[in-house]
Order: structure tokens, then C-alpha cells, then sequence
């Protein structure tokens, strides 16, 4: 690919294990960009759990979707497509793919989470460290650059001297909803009868109810809100292994008149309840790879109160700007920001409103696709990123145990 090679006539492919909804609108933006010349190389079948749980199979519905998986025929086009595409992205697929394109020095991504969820002292493990070198470090010198889908994932290839200036901020797209910001805001159950002023509000929780996403500190929040005297509504959407535990936790703290639990519900249901919520609570730590659900709610127009922890954080919130961020693990910390948000219903309503802007303007598959065409312009060209924030933009090498401080703003 040359430096005068435009976004039409760029041919790019994306391989991974199958398509989802989570990359789905960035493959169609990419799709319209390049005039249709783009290709998605699903490498496996959709897993039957996923369909039994009622998940659409992405990799029949789409045209631009090559099932490599299917004979040997689609194999050597994903084969060929890998080495004769203008770039390619490579997340969840086979090494072969980005092993035979980066020996003929073609640009190249690589796409993914943090390695080191469950603690960088994985990092010291010799076994890992060499399997790292093997398909990492080793190319530090090729045109293969990494796409960041957590604000982790910089330093932890880096601590094996892997990317160095060489990350850039990504994450999952899910669809953005485009909305009349003042109608969506009209929702929220704060705003319903009396206005802004109106002292009772929405908090919602949703996900698995499993320990890496710690529901009960919602639960620990709810307990310190009522007994403080603050009016509020608790909704808590999800099942898994701690709802058993979470009941007992309302039943013991008399919660049952402003905290309930609604199960799971399909992702659509979802997405209304959080149209309606004034807060989102997301207390995940540090096992969060990305959090697609921060990108709805968000999109939702929610006042989101976040863990650092979440691989999404950091990229998407803007401390106090277009959400709150509290210290991972930290209860004292989450309740002072879920009050301050109470006590302040026109903050609260300005967060909202800046959470939905960021999405809809800035953190959306659209925006993503045209950043990318244009960062890989400029990586051609020995040029480095035009962008200085959002999608696309330098990611910052940041050690897990600093990344609260600089969210905050905190000098080090």
C-alpha cells in the first residue's frame, strides 16, 4: 500500500473466530468506506451454546463474511486475502494468518485484551514470558502495530518489550443508538413528575452475577444510601452463581422496598432499562477485559459510576466530565460518588448528556472505521497517528497500580 492510496481503494481484511455483535458495526462501516472491499475470515463455527442462548449466526447473515472454516477453497482465499490485503486486522484467529504477512513486512494489526487479567506477576513466568517472545517481540521491528481493546493491554505486552509506540486505542463497537438527547433524557425516572428536582432516582447494575463483577457492592452501596435517608430505586438485571448470596444480602439489610433483582433479560430489555436510569453502576476489577456494557450505557445517556479496574474506563470516561470513575475495590469511594450524583441532579443530568455525546460523536464503529483507514495512511507514509484521543489514538504505557491516579488527574 502506497501513500497515496485512498480509503476506497483499500482492501481490508479481518480475521477472528466469528462475527458478533460487538464488530459487526465497524465490519459495515468498513464495508461502505471501502466501496464493499473489505472481508471478515470467521475461522470457526459459532459455538452451539452461544446459539442456544439465542444469539443470531453472524457468520451466515453478512456477505463480506468468509467462512474459512467451510473447505479447503475458502481456506486458501482467507490465505490469499492475508497476503495480498492493503492491511489486515487479526484477533481471535490462527497465527498462520499474521505469521506469513508480517515475513513480507505488511502492515499489520493485531487486536486484543490485557494478557495479565489475573496479575502481572504472570509476566515473571518463564514459559510465558518465552511464548510472548515467540509471537510478539520477536516482530518489534515488522509494521505490526496492536489495537488496544483495554487501557492494560499497552503496558502488558510492553513489560515484554512487545509494541513499544506502537498501540493505539480501540476497544469493541457495539451499536450506537442515535437519539433526541433531550427526549432520551426526558426518560430517565428522575425527570418523570417533577423535573429534575425530583429527589427519587434510577440506579441500575446489570451483568453476570459472578465475583470478577461484583454485584454485591452495589448491594453494599443500597444498604449505605437508604440508611443515609436517600430516595432511590435499585435495579439489579443478570443471574449466576452470587444470587442466592445477593437476596440474603437485601433480606438481611431491608432492602426489598428499593432494591430489586429482574433476572436476566434479552439485550434489547436491557437497553430500556437503561434509557430510564439516571446511574449505572459498573464494578467490575481488574478481570474485565473491555465491558461492552459501559459503551451502552453510556449511549444510554446514564451517569455511569465506574471502576478503574475495567479495561474500558480509562479509554472512554472523562472524570466528572462524562462519568465517574471510583478506586477499583474501593466501597467508601463508589458510595461518596454515587451521592454526590444524588445530590446533585443537574451534574448528574450533564454527565449523561456528555456520556451519550462521547458515543455518539466519538467511541462508534462508524468513527473507528474512518480512523482507521486514515491511521493506516499514515502509518504508510512514516507518518505516526493524527489522532489525540478516542479511538485510534496513542495508547499510553500506564502501570496497572498508577492508572487510578492519572484517571483522577492525580499527579504521580
Amino acid at each position: 500500500m502506497n501513500c497515496e492510496k485512498g480509503g476506497t481503494r483499500m482492501k481490508v481484511t479481518f480475521f477472528s473466530n466469528f462475527l458478533n455483535h460487538h464488530q459487526l458495526p465497524f465490519c459495515l462501516a468498513m464495508c461502505k468506506l471501502t466501496n464493499n472491499n473489505f472481508t471478515f475470515v470467521a475461522t470457526e463455527r459459532i459455538p452451539q451454546e452461544r446459539l442456544d442462548m439465542g444469539y443470531a449466526d453472524m457468520n451466515e447473515a453478512y456477505p463480506f463474511v468468509l467462512r474459512a472454516y467451510e473447505s479447503e477453497e475458502a481456506e486458501h482465499k482467507a490465505e490469499k486475502l492475508a497476503l495480498e490485503s492493503d492491511a489486515i486486522i487479526t484477533g481471535s484467529a490462527p497465527e498462520k494468518y499474521t505469521v506469513a504477512r508480517v515475513e513480507q513486512h505488511k502492515l499489520t494489526f493485531r487486536y486484543s485484551e490485557r494478557v495479565y487479567k489475573k496479575g502481572i506477576w504472570r509476566a515473571l513466568s518463564p514459559t510465558g514470558s518465552r511464548a510472548m517472545h515467540k509471537k510478539h517481540t520477536i516482530y518489534r521491528k515488522e509494521p505490526l502495530y496492536m489495537l488496544c481493546a483495554s487501557a492494560y493491554t499497552a503496558m502488558d505486552f510492553a513489560i515484554q518489550g512487545a509494541y513499544i509506540d506502537k498501540t493505539f486505542k480501540w476497544g469493541y463497537f457495539p451499536e450506537v443508538k442515535r437519539y433526541e438527547v433531550a427526549e432520551l433524557m426526558k426518560q430517565k425516572l428522575s425527570a418523570t413528575s417533577a423535573g429534575w428536582k425530583h429527589p427519587q432516582a434510577s440506579i441500575l447494575w446489570a451483568g453476570r452475577l459472578i465475583g470478577l463483577k461484583h454485584p454485591d457492592a452495589s448491594i453494599e452501596l443500597a444498604a449505605s444510601l437508604k440508611e443515609k435517608g436517600y430516595s432511590f430505586k435499585m435495579s439489579i438485571i443478570g443471574n449466576g452463581e452470587m444470587e442466592a448470596q445477593l437476596r440474603e444480602m437485601i433480606r438481611a439489610n431491608s432492602l426489598s422496598d428499593c432494591v430489586e433483582m429482574l433476572g436476566a433479560m434479552p439485550p434489547e430489555e436491557v437497553r430500556r432499562h437503561m434509557e430510564k436510569a439516571d446511574i449505572f453502576l459498573f464494578t467490575s476489577d481488574f478481570n474485565e477485559g473491555w465491558g461492552a456494557v459501559m459503551n451502552e450505557s453510556m449511549n444510554s445517556g446514564c451517569a455511569v459510576v465506574a471502576s478503574h479496574a475495567v479495561g474500558s474506563v480509562p479509554f472512554l470516561v472523562e472524570d466528572g466530565v462524562n462519568g465517574v470513575i471510583y478506586k477499583n475495590g474501593c466501597q467508601k469511594d463508589l458510595n461518596r460518588a454515587v451521592m454526590n450524583l444524588l445530590d446533585d441532579p443537574d451534574k448528574r443530568r450533564k454527565i449523561g448528556q456528555a456520556a451519550y455525546e462521547t458515543m455518539a460523536k466519538k467511541w462508534n464503529g462508524e468513527t473507528a472505521a474512518e480512523r482507521f483507514i486514515t491511521l493506516c495512511e499514515a502509518l504508510n507514509c512514516g507518518r505516526n497517528t493524527p489522532y489525540q484521543d478516542g479511538p485510534c489514538s496513542k495508547a499510553e504505557r500506564i502501570f496497572q497500580w498508577n492508572m487510578y491516579k492519572c484517571c483522577k488527574g492525580i499527579k504521580k
